[in-house]
């Protein structure tokens, strides 16, 4: 009997605890099993998190342990960008201090704790939030907690380990929420709701949505008069606007610098159209209803268990809620779903912007309302009709016929885990019918058993779809980067650019800790992928990568130095490169630099002919517009206008191929443009595009987009040539240096039917004039004497008349320079980078970074702070 009483009645820390512990061990376990670092050779990283995000969390290391400067500003992104987005959107987490523990290869394990602390934390907050509220205060607590912290929006988006902080904080301003309207005390709905502004404003905007729904509800459930409800209304409102000033020293500089990256590719056409047919996010119920196709473009992750799910169709027919309350909660249900399919609800919740992968991103909020009146729904007075378990059966009855008959075209979910989810069904509706009074030990166990049993087979199953980076794979890469990059900066601890034929990631740069041209992320500034397009280097909307520059691109850019992974030569005599360190870049012209350093898998080389950060250049780069898409073109007359050349001089020659073969395809004597198909469909396509250079110049191919890697395979005179795989614009391929009389083959051969031979052009740099024009812009070179991220300073030498001093820095308002002491208009150039005017002579030049409208943004406040403080003072007073 002693027993049964302490079941029954548990203590709320014996609860607390116990719902942190629960998915906590749960998803321990499921890790273990896996054998995901610590606990093995396998671990969590996949995706976005394994391609970008822990190379953010590297970057934040460096950044609280190293150069608190690169908060607001890194070289490291991209050529250079403002990071206070990076922060905002990525790395804001209060929990991120975990990872402070965890340095280089450790990552991997480090981001495995923090993810199961979110998985326990997320438990914790939701139980803690239906004991305040009195929803539930028995062992059904920690059911429910496993219920929302294993939800299958949580499992599907694990991986983007950025956005979990939204689970543990939306019960907290809830509670908050109801409090302020309850008794009108606002500052836990301030509090929580202001500390989510600034952990991620993506996911507070969702929740900031759903707050105005779940108020419009508690008031109507309230039975507020009109009156009244007005007035709860408006403190909601101002509470809420309260948050957003509090947190303005943060969200108005972030705000600009979004409205500058990622705020550009808002959609402002709205269509009224639905995106798939909607019954079919029905298999969601489902446990096991995720795979890796989902990720780009599936339904919304909803899943939260059949027996909660029931409990909340079941609200909506329970006569004991008056009728308004349950035709609101009915229409709110309803506004989720549409939501779910129509693209201007989906639009709304997404911030104006569609999803790059990860589609319904705010689908967690429709989990936590179904849990919510689940939550209010089982409670001790629960006693469903007849007539409710009817409808629900039949909806039910509906579902998996539907389901059974449509099962070969979802691809997501198999016949067990359907057969699974209908014996579920049933098992539920027994436990529903069946009186508590009978049995209530057995009926509470056999609720934990079914809610949390179906949590973690949904867990388990969903993650077992999806593939991950191996601890090898990422921990030896990520200590040869930091072994070369490292050496390197011992070297040379001057200002510079690192470009690198290897890559694992387009953030290796964030990785290392080191300036360079390439970056992932979605706060990425749009002038950067159009400026790298137009120059030959693979891009997209939220990418760089700077892995196909040339000689003249090297020196532009101030990649002053090259990391490059070693050949090892294996029994039968063939060279390969080292596979730890993926080849995405061919170049031979690094013939013509010096190697300065060297390991047993990597090689450093210094370029000579990089410039500075900064130089003098012709004036006539402020006025000069480029419109060709032929990227060796856009270079050379780049390159001639900076050097304030006007000769008919080409700084590249188109050459002819020697001989070229075609291989079960037609011959046809234009290449270049030439739509072609394979002759014999079953064999193999190739063709051979031959040439002997006739001197030691630099020999450059180019390709456009068209031959990607998904329509064909590359070969350099038998080799296979690596490179990165997708691009958008016709890229640049060095394919001779210093090989005069030597015949180089490029070979083409066919993944596809067709291939359509776009911009496939040969040019050879002149050596002898790009060597004239790099000294003219070099005598002219900043000398930097000392750098941050956020300022340089050096000096510098104009010799010539009608100069400006042009950068390769990233043209923003934040960037101020001063010379001699003056602060100086800046102006954009080529669309993308800062230039001043400057007098011939001596000059001291100062750089320095300011993020734009920060100090606005903390008198903002600060005003509010203190206003704040002064309303709590003169209430206490009176």
């Amino acid at each position: 009997m002693k027993l049964s009483i302490r079941f029954t009645k548990p203590t709320t820390k014996l609860l607390l605890i116990l719902s942190f512990l629960f998915p906590f061990a749960l998803m321990t376990g499921y890790f273990i099993f896996r054998g995901m670092a610590p606990f093995g050779s396998s671990t969590i990283l996949t995706v976005d998190l394994g391609q970008q995000y822990v190379d953010f969390f590297s970057y934040y290391r460096s950044t609280i342990l190293s150069h608190p400067s690169t908060f607001f500003y890194s070289f490291a992104k991209d050529l250079g960008g403002d990071t206070l987005g990076i922060f905002a959107y990525y790395l804001m987490s209060p929990l991120n201090v975990i990872i402070l523990l965890f340095p280089g290869k450790l990552l991997s394990s480090g981001i495995l704790i923090l993810t199961l602390l979110k998985y326990g934390l997320s438990g914790l907050s939701f139980a803690w939030m239906l004991m305040k509220l009195k929803l539930q205060t028995s062992w059904r607590v920690i059911a429910f907690a496993t219920s929302y912290a294993l939800m299958g929006w949580m499992i599907a988006n694990q991986l983007n380990v950025i956005w979990l902080d939204v689970l543990i904080l939306l019960p907290l301003v809830i509670y908050g929420l109801i409090k302020l309207l309850d008794t009108q005390k606002p500052w836990t709905f301030i509090i929580w709701f202001t500390v989510l502004l600034i952990d991620n404003y993506y996911m507070a905007w969702m929740v900031a949505i759903f707050t105005v729904l779940f108020t419009i509800f508690h008031l109507f459930e309230s039975n507020q008069h009109l009156k009244q409800s007005i007035r709860s209304f408006v403190r909601y409102a101002v509470s809420g606007l309260t948050s957003v000033l509090v947190a303005a020293a943060f969200l108005i500089p972030v705000g600009f610098s979004l409205s500058q990256s990622k705020g550009t590719y808002t959609e402002t056409a709205i269509k009224w159209s639905t995106e798939y047919f909607p019954f079919n996010m029905v298999a969601k119920l489902i446990p096991g209803s995720f795979n890796f196709d989902q990720m780009p473009d599936g339904q919304p992750n909803i899943f939260i268990g059949m027996l909660l799910t029931i409990a909340f169709l079941l609200f909506i027919f329970d006569s004991r809620w008056s009728r308004k309350t349950r035709i609101v909660a009915g229409l709110i249900s309803i506004f989720f779903i549409c939501s779910f399919f129509l693209q201007p609800l989906d639009l709304l919740w997404h911030a104006g912007q569609f999803p790059v992968w990860y589609p319904y991103r705010f689908s967690f909020l429709f989990s936590f309302w179904m849990l919510y009146l689940a939550a209010k729904q089982l409670n001790e007075d629960f006693k469903p009709s007849p007539y409710s378990l009817i409808i629900v059966t039949v909806f039910l009855v509906i579902i998996y016929a539907f389901l059974f008959h449509y099962l070969d075209k979802i691809t997501y979910i198999n016949n067990v885990e359907l057969s699974f989810s209908v014996a579920i069904s049933a098992i539920s509706l027994i436990w529903m019918i069946v009186p508590s009074s009978r049995s209530p030990l057995l009926h509470e166990l056999l609720f934990m058993m079914v809610v949390i049993g179906e949590s973690a087979t949904n867990a388990f199953t969903s993650l077992n779809n999806i593939s991950y980076v191996s601890q090898s794979e990422f921990g030896n890469y990520t200590k040869q980067l930091d072994k070369t990059s490292s050496k390197l900066k011992s070297i040379d601890s001057g200002f510079y650019r690192i470009g690198q034929t290897f890559l694992r990631t387009k953030d290796d740069p964030m990785q290392g800790d080191y300036n360079s041209g390439s970056h992932f992320g979605s706060t990425l500034e749009p002038s950067i992928p159009a400026f790298m397009g137009s120059i030959g280097q693979p891009d997209g909307d939220g990418f760089v990568t700077y892995t196909n520059g040339t000689q003249v691109t090297d020196s532009l850019l101030s990649m002053q130095y090259f990391m490059t992974s070693k050949t090892v030569t294996n029994l039968s005599g063939k060279t390969k490169t080292v596979s730890s360190l993926p080849e995405v870049s061919n170049k031979p012209d690094l013939n013509r630099q010096k190697e300065i350093s060297s390991d047993t898998l990597t090689k450093t080389y210094k370029n000579k002919s990089a410039l500075s950060i900064a130089f003098g250049a012709s004036k006539a780069i402020k006025s000069l517009v480029l419109k060709t898409k032929d990227p060796i073109m856009y270079q050379s007359e780049l390159y001639k206008v900076l050097s304030g050349d006007k000769s008919a001089t080409l700084l590249f020659d188109v050459q002819n191929f020697d001989n070229v073969t075609f291989v079960n395809l037609p011959t046809v004597t234009q290449i270049t443009g030439s739509m072609m198909t394979r002759k014999q469909v079953l064999e193999p396509a190739e063709v051979k595009l031959k040439f002997t250079p006739k001197t030691n110049d630099s020999y450059y191919l180019t390709l456009g987009s068209a031959l990607d890697s998904d329509s064909a395979t590359f070969y350099l005179n038998g080799k296979e040539l690596k490179q990165y795989p997708t691009y958008r614009h016709t890229i640049v391929i060095n394919v001779a240096s210093q090989q005069k009389d030597k015949p180089i083959t490029f070979t083409i051969k066919l993944a596809k039917q067709s291939i359509w031979l776009q911009n496939v052009s040969l040019y050879r740099l002149n050596q002898t004039y790009f060597k004239q024009l790099n000294q003219s812009l070099k005598s002219q070179d900043l000398k930097i004497t000392s750098h941050y991220n956020t300022k340089i300073t050096g000096n510098i030498d104009i010799k010539k008349k009608n100069q400006v001093l042009m950068t390769t820095i990233p043209y923003s308002k934040g960037w101020h320079i001063k010379i001699d002491g003056k602060k100086v208009k800046t102006t954009k150039v080529i669309k993308t980078f800062m230039a001043a005017d400057i007098t011939k002579g001596h000059h001291k030049v100062v750089f320095y970074y300011r993020s734009p409208y920060l100090m606005t943004g903390i008198v903002i406040s600060t005003i509010t702070i203190i206003s704040l403080a002064g309303v709590v003072i003169y209430k206490k007073r009176k």
